[in-house]
C-alpha cells in the first residue's frame, strides 16, 4: 500500500527522529518518539522500529536501561547537518508537538516522588519539588501499608504545585 506523506524513504526516518530526539530536553520512552514520528503519512510503524533501531546501533541515539532515548553528541550534530533535508512543513509540525512533550519532561524532573520499604515494616514515602533554581521542598512521610504509599506517590506526581501551596498555606496560619 502507497503512503503519502512528505517522507519518502527511510533516511528521512532516521532525520526526522534525530530531529525530534534532539529538540527534547530529556529521554523519552519509544512511544513518545514514534507518537511524535507519526506526524507524515510517509512514516509507518515498522519502518520507524527498524530506523530507531539502527539509530542506536549507530550511536546517534541512545537507550538506557530503563528504556528511554535520548540524542547523543554525534546523533545531534548529525541533525544539526541533516535538519534542512526534512521538509519545512514536517519541522514545522513536529516542533508544534514537542513543546507539550517538552513541559511534561521539565516537570517530571521537578517533581519528585519515591517509595521505599522499610526494614521494619511499612513504606517511606518521599516527596519533592523543585523549580529550575533550588529545593522547594522536600516531605518524608511513614505510611504503613504499600498500596497507600503508591497511592500518595501517585496523587502526589499529578498535584504537586497544588499540594505544595496548600502546605504553605497552613503553615503560613490561612488553613487549607
Amino acid at each position: 500500500m502507497a503512503s503519502f506523506g512528505f517522507i519518502t524513504d527511510k533516511l528521512e526516518i532516521k532525520f526526522l527522529i534525530l530531529y525530534i530526539a534532539s529538540r527534547l530536553v530529556g529521554p523519552v520512552p519509544f512511544e513518545t518518539l514514534q507518537d511524535l514520528s507519526m506526524c507524515d503519512g510517509g512514516v509507518d510503524y515498522f519502518d520507524f522500529a527498524e530506523c530507531l533501531a539502527d539509530l542506536v546501533r549507530t550511536e546517534h541515539l541512545s537507550k538506557s536501561e530503563e528504556g528511554l532515548y535520548a540524542a547523543t553528541d554525534k546523533g545531534r550534530r548529525n541533525s544539526a547537518i541533516c535538519e534542512s533535508s526534512l521538509p519545512y512543513s514536517v519541522r514545522m509540525q513536529v516542533d508544534q508537538n514537542i513543546v507539550g512533550y517538552n513541559e511534561q519532561i521539565k516537570r517530571a524532573a521537578l517533581v519528585g516522588a519515591r517509595v521505599d520499604k522499610r526494614p521494619e515494616g511499612g513504606c517511606t514515602v518521599t516527596l519533592s519539588l523543585s523549580d529550575e533554581l533550588d529545593d522547594l521542598m522536600e516531605l518524608k512521610l511513614l505510611v504503613t501499608r504499600e498500596d497507600m504509599a503508591k497511592e500518595m506517590q501517585k496523587t502526589f506526581q499529578a498535584h504537586a504545585e497544588e499540594i505544595y501551596t496548600k502546605i504553605l498555606a497552613v503553615l503560613y496560619g490561612g488553613g487549607a
